[in-house]
Formats: structure tokens, C-alpha cells, sequence
């Protein structure tokens, strides 16, 4: 269980602020959720539920732990915090199993684990899980790739349709090439077999 405080304010800033003081935190390690507003003609009245996101962070660490445990695997994690979004990474004895043909095991995985989270803090939290350094090669891997067909893109001036990728995979891709001066990227199809197609800029 995740712990939550409660506090209130005549304004949402003010709930905010006591729970600032309350706690130490900043702001930015808080997940903050406006419970209840009330405004009558008198007086206005803000409740807000408080998470520390370190707490999330753990909570995190044992749901992942227990799963695992509760299937078989012998594990060893490790934490790490990239722009404000821990990376769960795991060890274990069978890598390939935990993350399955085209990583679909490692995705279910994070499908189960984040709809526990949801259902315990209420709210949406960035996570990510990855095996030994899986997903870190193969966005690697990704990010080659499209900056290569980007090159051929800007030379050729015809588009090119990439593979079918999952919506993480393909925001990579969007991300990669966002600031890009001579092609620019469109999601298309449906899932899962939506792709993203590289266009050169006029």
C-alpha cells in the first residue's frame, strides 16, 4: 500500500503548500490529486490526496518483486531515474523467458503492472521495465535505423513506410526525428500492425 495524505485549502495553492511543508517535498516529487471542490457563497474549500513519488518508487520495486517471485523468477533489480521516470531494470537466470519473442512478455509484464499502480495511486505514472539492458539496445537499435531511413528519405525524396512498431516504438521514432529540417513522420494503419511512415519536407 501506498500511503496518502489528505489536506485541505481555500484554494488548491494553499492545499499544495501545507502539504509542501507537511511532508518536505518539493512539488515535482509529489503526485498531487484534487479529491473534492466545494464553493458555496461564503467560502470555497479544496481537498487534494498527496503521493510521494518516492514511495510510488517502492511500492513499485515490491509489486515487480512479488510477480516475478509469484511466477518463478529468481530476480535482481536495479533502479535507476532518467528526466523524472524510473527504469525498473531486472536480472535474472532466464532473460529470454522474461522478455519473450519480440519482447511481448516484458510488455505484459508492464501492462500488469502499471494497471496496479493505476488502481492503487489513481492516476497515470511513467514507469519503465526493462531485462539486463533489452529495451536500451533495441531502442538503440530503433533510433540507427530511423536516422538511416531519414538519410535515404532526404537524399530520394520518397517516403518509406517502416515496420509495424508498438505506440512506444513509435513515439521513439517521432522523437528522433521531431527537430529533423528535411523529413518529418506519420503514424498510419491500425493496430497492431500501425507503422510509421518517414516523409520528406517539401
Amino acid at each position: 500500500m501506498v500511503n496518502k495524505h489528505s489536506y485541505t485549502g481555500k484554494t488548491y495553492e494553499e492545499a499544495v503548500s501545507k502539504a509542501k511543508i507537511d511532508l518536505q517535498e518539493l512539488e515535482e516529487n509529489l503526485i498531487i490529486n484534487t479529491k473534492e471542490e466545494k464553493k458555496t457563497l461564503l467560502s470555497k474549500k479544496v481537498e487534494i490526496e498527496v503521493i510521494e513519488k518516492r514511495e510510488v518508487k517502492e511500492y513499485l520495486k515490491k509489486v515487480i518483486k512479488n510477480l516475478l517471485k509469484d511466477m518463478g523468477f529468481e530476480i535482481d533489480l536495479e533502479i535507476t531515474v532518467n528526466n523524472d521516470t524510473p527504469t525498473y531494470r531486472l536480472y535474472s537466470t532466464n532473460d529470454a523467458l522474461l522478455i519473450g519473442k519480440d519482447g511481448k512478455n516484458l510488455k505484459a509484464l508492464t501492462t500488469v503492472v502499471n494497471a496496479i499502480l493505476t488502481k492503487e495511486i489513481n492516476t497515470n505514472y511513467r514507469f519503465l521495465i526493462d531485462v539486463s539492458d533489452y529495451k536500451e539496445k533495441n531502442d538503440r537499435r530503433i533510433e540507427i535505423l530511423a536516422k538511416k531511413l531519414a538519410r535515404e528519405v532526404k537524399m530520394t525524396k520518397v517516403e518509406v513506410k517502416m515496420d509495424s512498431m508498438n505506440s512506444y516504438q513509435r513515439r521513439l521514432v517521432h522523437n528522433i526525428l521531431n527537430n529533423n529540417k528535411y523529413v518529418y513522420t506519420e503514424s498510419v494503419g491500425e493496430e497492431p500492425n500501425r507503422c510509421v511512415v518517414i516523409k520528406p519536407r517539401d
